[in-house]
């Protein structure tokens, strides 16, 4: 019988050599190394993991910059947070463990963490704007030359100053942004009357009635502009000027800025031509838009003297200046109120009758109004909404039986009556005035 003999620990030399699984290896070198072993094997395994996350980032990059790909504003976002963070891991972990990490393209920086941070640019919040426009009918801040100077417009401006005519309604204009008038008679020293029946001028010092008030447009399109002939206009224009105040009409329209949006404003006068100064309207209107106006007011001075009702080209003229891009009508002339309209979303006011009205001491109805609209804006585009506006009922006088050309708010009956007209029912019986001495 063959003894038995003790394994020596070594294989034949004929047997082939089973190789350990790797992962007792490590397990085997983990146990029996020393702490030093173990710290050296914790960092050569850190900086595997973290090169192999970082290469994974570097090819992604590379294939979404070969693409031509930007992606998303987040994605690029997320890429950017990953590549930097992990190259900023894996620096720090290569140089614990001795490891360099060199370029592997011309390109790319060595270190992701290089790369500028990404910045998400957050959509912008939508800008509103608001647009307070404030107008009134006829001011004439003047009185005619044949007229008598006891109890004139003239007289009053001598003993209470330029701030007595607004005194009651100042607050109404400075509290907008824009108040506009229809400023109808002259500024000049031109003796060069014409043969109009009423001639209307004063002083070029009258325009701080219009300036200490809050006034900042003026329009001149009206049948008293050229009392004085060419030179009582173009004084007045250099007046209105002189004194900051934008003034308008005829085939001169503007452009002005009001809280940063741009209005443009257009002068008519209709009461010779009629329908012949649609063509003039549309090329005005032409002209404002081309400046860039995103708020467009026509002022039109036009219709019959002393009615109540607009004519059939007041009608057609109104829905033309709408239909070809207007936002607003105003329309004065009459010396009366007449109906208001919206057309098309846009207000028309027929007629503000007087307001200011130096020219007759007992003018032929004393009632009027103010009319306040806020516009409102969404970048710069108006908003399509219904009108935002609200009327002032106003009579042209403080008195009670005669014009001493101080504007004041009316309470009561008056200011029922005064609704009455602007809702178009001025010929009711309760709501008529009538007036023993006429005038203009």
């Amino acid at each position: 019988m063959r003894e038995q003999r003790r394994p020596s620990g070594r294989r034949s030399r004929g047997r082939r050599r089973k190789r350990r699984p790797l992962y007792r290896k490590i397990r085997r070198r983990w146990r029996r190394g020393g702490p030093i072993v173990r710290a050296q094997m914790i960092l050569a395994g850190a900086a595997s993991a973290v090169a192999a996350a970082l290469l994974v980032t570097l090819f992604v990059t590379a294939v979404f910059r070969m693409a031509g790909q930007k992606g998303s504003t987040e994605g690029q976002a997320v890429r950017e947070e990953l590549s930097g963070e992990t190259a900023a891991a894996g620096n720090g972990a290569l140089q614990a463990s001795g490891l360099q990490m060199t370029e592997t393209d011309g390109n790319m920086p060595a270190s992701a963490a290089e790369s500028p941070a990404a910045v998400i640019t957050p959509e912008p919040e939508p800008v509103a704007t608001a647009v307070t426009v404030t107008c009134v009918g006829d001011c004439t801040l003047a009185r005619d030359s044949n007229a008598e100077y006891d109890m004139s417009f003239t007289e009053a401006y001598d003993t209470y100053g330029p701030d007595y005519f607004f005194d009651n309604v100042r607050d109404i204009f400075t509290s907008d942004d824009l108040t506009i008038v229809n400023f109808e008679g002259t500024l000049t020293e031109s003796e060069d009357r014409t043969e109009n029946r009423f001639a209307f001028k004063g002083p070029a010092s009258y325009t701080q009635i219009l300036t200490g008030s809050g006034v900042e447009a003026a329009n001149l399109a009206n049948n008293h502009s050229f009392d004085y002939g060419e030179q009582g206009f173009e004084d007045t224009k250099a007046a209105l000027d002189e004194a900051g105040i934008r003034n308008f009409g005829y085939d001169r329209s503007i452009v002005m800025d009001v809280n940063g949006i741009k209005v443009g404003l257009i002068g008519l006068l209709e009461l010779y031509e009629e329908m012949g100064i649609e063509d003039l309207l549309i090329r005005q209107l032409e002209y404002v838009k081309q400046e860039g106006a995103q708020l467009i007011i026509c002022s039109f001075h036009w219709g019959d003297e002393k009615s109540y009702e607009p004519t059939d080209i007041q009608y057609a003229l109104a829905h033309s200046a709408i239909d070809h891009g207007a936002d607003l009508v105003i329309g004065h002339h009459p010396h009366v109120l007449q109906g208001t309209e919206i057309y098309n979303g846009k207000m028309i006011l027929y007629s503000l009758g007087n307001f200011c009205f130096g020219g007759n001491l007992m003018p032929y109805d004393m009632d009027s109004a103010i009319y306040q609209q806020t516009f409102t804006f969404t970048d710069g585009v108006l908003d399509g909404n219904e009108p935002d506006y609200r009327f002032i009922p106003v009579r042209v006088t403080s008195a009670q039986d005669y014009n001493n050309y101080q504007p004041t708010v009316a309470e009561g009956e008056a200011a029922r009556r005064i609704d009455a007209k602007l809702s178009g029912h001025a010929y009711d019986e309760d709501y008529s005035e009538d007036y023993t001495e006429e005038g203009e």
